[in-house]
């Protein structure tokens, strides 16, 4: 061996082909065959003096630990992580893979958790502190989420929109379509980490995506010199081989120049390509074991389900949440939601107010019987609002399920309302589709059911969540994507369970789209953290529920519906020991200074007193001179929701002084009728 690392090849002149045809390279001024391929040179290990022999030998024992690691489902390493979680056993291997390599890519297959094991290597290395994460539009919520979630470190996370560039983030979540514009922001500065995820995306070298990246040139002429600087590389995907080996190249190359160096070379070994009449041809794939075991040897770490499916729970539910700035119309439909909402809140509470300041039975009656047709009136506005939301939320449904059919060979899509499903039909036809909601007739059924369960060219059913949630088999499909959710834990759980019959044999990912901030991401989080709940109690099987009954409306607008008559103070104390007689008198007076400054009513605007849809209830709980816990409670979630303009209120003491002299003004009590 020479320095360097090359391994030299002395030879007469007659053996001169023996070298050559191994690979190794021709060095006129010192009269030698040489080569740094450790591969290249394992083909004249016979021909090895001790020395080199030794080195190669201890390379293969290298590379096949290597190899080995690369299947690995766990891995005796201490991670940080916060309190309360824990990675699972293969995720441990995971991080630990890409702890010792300054690249690798994670390939396992979709579902197992790639997001974690990144975030677990930020965790684990405290030299990262910085990161560019570049993920698909749909999920850079679900990163940023997440590593709030997950990491233990403390770095600020900012997200590049179409708009604006996080110039104070430690963290920056980047979405591809973006990259071209933010590209000189990205290549101004050095990452200690950058995290490519579907790195599958990144297959067309002359992308502006990955130019912006990679470097090189792209098909309308524009140059990038070098590659994006960054100290760890990082690259995430359940399929880096989309349709063909050469559309793996450019992470490859990304990733490990030195291994990957030639691209000439590459296609004629993978992808069995020749130069022909029209320039290259490299649609085929060749050498395939070959490759994978390089692949394992060098950056690759690859488990399917299948290898950690015992690690795994029967089912995994995840919450993807769309930016509303990401979707068209998407902030005007959060908006109205939100305005709506407040509206119907203030509503109920008002209502909730009358049966708390009831003086007799008759009235006492009369206002239970209004508040309930408030809470039926807030219900069919908020379902209202919930179908506008799913309309406008079906393109982003249809582009994620898209990107999941790269993963998936079938995908069961579930919905409430018929338009919402028709739409869907529609954006994922190419797919082929079948569908069932109520107006399928049985016959009908049991054929759509059949293609979906046997015909390859069906990838996509799409289903009513009641109509289509029971008495039929899914088991073709181990993901469930719900556009719509059903106010009932147990017709979700009964829709997910198509998938998760006997003859599956994976574990079933189940995927809940909503728009970040909307009814519908609440509304998820309860049923999910619902479900469980039911599901740890019960040991339950599939098929076995307990929660019949719907998630309340209160849920969505936070709070809660009295229908008993208030009792003794001594009794509301007990029901509401978190709010203590000192706090209920802050309370009070914080409610009357509101009052004293909306004398007008919110007539006019003057960032003091109550809003115009909170006048009526503020007014009647500053006037009050006995609170029930009911009345408490609102009082509390009005003094949040006012918490700047209260800030303005002297302090407590200085208010009770000038109300000895003269008490605060409030306006006439409002009349509840």
């Amino acid at each position: 061996m020479r320095g360097g690392g090359r391994v030299v090849a002395k030879t007469t002149y007659d053996e001169r082909h023996i070298p050559k045809q191994a690979g190794f390279r021709w060095d006129p001024d010192a009269k030698v065959w040489w080569t740094d391929d450790m591969r290249k040179a394992l083909k004249l290990r016979n021909y090895a003096n001790p020395e080199v022999a030794k080195v190669l030998d201890d390379y293969v024992a290298r590379q096949q630990a290597a190899l080995e690691a690369s299947r690995a489902t766990d891995a005796a390493i201490d991670l940080p992580r916060p309190d309360g979680l824990d990675y699972l056993p293969f995720q441990r291997a995971g991080i630990a893979w890409a702890l010792d390599r300054e690249a690798a890519l994670i390939a396992d297959e979709m579902g197992l958790g790639k997001t974690i094991q990144a975030i677990g290597l930020i965790n684990a290395d405290p030299s990262i502190r910085s990161a560019c994460i570049v993920c698909p539009l749909l999920v850079k919520l679900n990163w940023r989420n997440e590593l709030k979630k997950w990491m233990v470190r403390d770095l600020r996370i900012g997200l590049a929109t179409a708009k604006e560039w996080p110039d104070d983030a430690d963290i920056v979540i980047v979405h591809p379509n973006v990259l071209w514009k933010w590209r000189e922001q990205i290549r101004g500065r050095t990452w200690d980490l950058l995290a490519i995820d579907e790195a599958h995306l990144f297959k067309n070298p002359h992308a502006q995506r990955t130019v912006a990246l990679f470097g090189g040139k792209t098909s309308t002429g524009e140059r990038m010199k070098g590659s994006v600087a960054a100290r760890r590389r990082l690259c995430l995907s359940g399929t880096p081989i989309p349709n063909r080996p050469v559309e793996m190249y450019p992470i490859l190359h990304w990733l490990d120049p030195k291994t990957w160096s030639n691209w000439e070379a590459y296609v004629t070994r993978y992808c069995g390509g020749y130069r022909g009449r029209y320039g290259w041809d490299v649609s085929g794939a060749t050498n395939l074991k070959e490759l994978q075991q390089q692949l394992r040897s060098t950056i690759m770490i690859r488990r399917l389900k299948a290898d950690v499916l015992t690690e795994l729970p029967a089912k995994r539910r995840q919450i993807v949440t769309i930016d509303p700035d990401d979707l068209e119309n998407g902030t005007a439909v959060l908006a109205r939601e939100q305005d709506e909402l407040a509206d119907l809140e203030a509503k109920r509470m008002l209502a909730e107010l009358s049966v708390e300041t009831a003086k007799d039975d008759e009235a006492y009656k009369a206002a239970v019987a209004e508040l309930r047709s408030v809470v039926d009136a807030e219900f069919a506005a908020i379902s209202k609002l919930r179908h506008s939301t799913a309309l406008a939320k079906v393109p982003a449904v249809v582009e994620h399920v898209t990107e999941l059919l790269e993963h998936a060979g079938k995908i069961t899509v579930w919905a409430h309302h018929h338009d919402v499903i028709d739409a869907l039909v529609d954006g994922l036809k190419d797919f082929g589709v079948v569908v069932i909601t109520g107006d399928t007739p049985p016959e009908e059924r049991e054929t759509a059911v059949q293609r979906f369960q046997n015909d390859s060219d069906v990838r996509v059913f799409v289903g009513s969540i009641t109509a289509a949630g029971v008495g039929i088999t899914l088991t073709a499909a181990s993901v469930a994507v719900f556009a719509e959710l059903d106010w009932v834990p147990g017709n979700v759980s009964q829709a997910e369970d198509r998938c998760h019959r006997i003859g599956q044999h994976d574990s079933v990912l189940v995927q809940h789209i909503v728009l970040d901030e909307s009814i519908d991401a609440k509304l998820a989080q309860t049923l999910v953290a619902k479900q469980e709940i039911a599901e740890s109690a019960l040991d339950r099987k599939a098929g076995e529920y307990s929660l019949p009954e719907a998630i309340p409306v209160q849920v969505i607008t936070s709070s809660t519906t009295s229908s008993s008559k208030k009792s003794s103070s001594q009794k509301e104390v007990e029901q509401f020991p978190e709010i203590s007689e000192a706090e209920i008198d802050e309370l009070r007076d914080q409610m009357r200074f509101l009052a004293a400054a909306d004398m007008d009513w919110a007539a006019v605007r003057n960032g003091v007193g109550f809003s115009r849809i909170d006048g009526s209830i503020g007014h009647v709980l500053a006037e009050a001179t006995e609170w029930t816990p009911k009345m408490a409670a609102i009082a509390k979630k009005l003094a949040h929701k006012y918490r700047r303009q209260l800030a303005q209120m002297p302090p407590r003491e200085t208010v009770a002084e000038e109300e000895e002299d003269a008490p605060v003004e409030i306006a006439p009590r409002i009349t509840l009728s």
